[in-house]
């Protein structure tokens, strides 16, 4: 079934998904039109039958066979295609979205997002008067922007990782969705041992290399779903999760329970991060540059450690806290 928000205006947004959990308000009535389709089979009937300039489409809505579904669209329409993702689906986003020219969207929204901001995105200033070729050109320009919008918003400028905000948002959603599907979700939190030292004996421009080393660095050891952030200073954050996609590790050939200890790939990839980063290339300090960069970090687990974000960030602070007192250079779980 199609609803129709708004009527006013041509060639206006179809979104395919649920308007409650996909975005916040209603369009105002002196807007564009946007439609409504609670499936994508019925967005692409749609679609084939009325000139939309944006299709958004809550990737929720077209799971299991999203691949196959957003081709079908691609198909049948010129519009852009705008996938609605929670935080958690924003690497399976990317990829659809990929860099080539069989991609199956066009960009991608956190969601839910606000009606307004989504219609400025598509509809803002000229939009709406000018044919189908100059809106595809301009939506492309308006959709550039929002994405370097997004990145300013949920980035560290210096590591490029993500900021606190977003992971603390992140670990928030991915907890909810842990609870419901008895997954798991654990966070490490971890700093750089006598960081200080960088900064007062070679300057902050070392001390900012030692921060970006740093983030490379644990960004190749950990997975690709992972979500890493700096927190602030010398302070990051991960936050390891159970990616649908991914085949699960077995105990026994059991699927790991709600309620066990620490998964052990995230142990492995936290000690691996910690004797990676003592082998770590210190040269851009020049000849009275060696040393040995450690880390010290504390590790605490959904369901065992904490049922929130706040506590399970609280502990995994905690953990770290003794692992410092302890002698640093280790992880230590709570």
């Amino acid at each position: 079934m199609v609803t129709a928000i708004n009527n006013s205006g041509t060639g206006g947004i179809l979104l395919i998904g649920n308007p409650g959990t996909a975005v916040l308000g209603a369009i105002p009535a002196d807007k564009t039109s946007i439609q409504v389709c609670g499936n994508i089979q019925n967005g692409i009937e749609a679609a084939r039958k009325t000139h939309f300039s944006t299709i958004a489409v809550e990737m929720k809505e077209a799971a299991p066979g999203l691949r196959s579904e957003l081709a079908q669209l691609r198909e049948n329409t010129n519009a852009k295609i705008l996938l609605l993702a929670r935080m958690y689906e924003e690497p399976e986003a990317i990829k659809l979205i990929g860099t080539n020219g069989d991609s199956l969207a066009d960009d991608y929204l956190i969601c839910p997002v606000q009606t307004e901001r989504l219609y400025n995105i598509v509809c803002r200033g000229p939009l709406m008067a000018v044919g189908p070729k100059e809106i595809a050109a301009t939506d492309t320009s308006l959709l550039a922007k929002i994405s370097r919008l997004e990145k300013l918003a949920t980035e560290d400028d210096l590591t490029g990782l993500k900021n606190r905000r977003y992971l603390w948002e992140f670990a928030k959603q991915i907890i909810a969705r842990a609870k419901k599907d008895n997954g798991r979700v654990t966070v490490l939190a971890f700093d750089i041992d006598d960081f200080k030292h960088y900064n007062d004996i070679y300057g902050h421009a070392a001390g900012d290399e030692v921060l970006k080393q740093a983030s490379l660095l644990i960004k190749r050891c950990c997975r690709s779903h992972d979500v890493v952030g700096r927190m602030g200073g010398d302070e990051f954050a991960v936050v390891f999760w159970d990616d649908p996609q991914c085949p699960q590790p077995t105990d026994g050939g059991e699927r790991r329970s709600f309620t066990a200890d620490h998964p052990g790939e995230v142990i492995f990839i936290a000690k691996r991060f910690r004797r990676e980063i003592e082998k770590t290339d210190l040269r851009f300090l020049g000849p009275d540059g060696k040393g040995v960069l450690t880390i010290s970090g504390g590790l605490a687990s959904l369901n065992r450690d904490g049922s929130t974000a706040e506590e399970l960030f609280e502990k995994a602070d905690q953990a770290l806290m003794e692992a410092k007192r302890s002698g640093k250079n280790r992880i230590y779980l709570v």
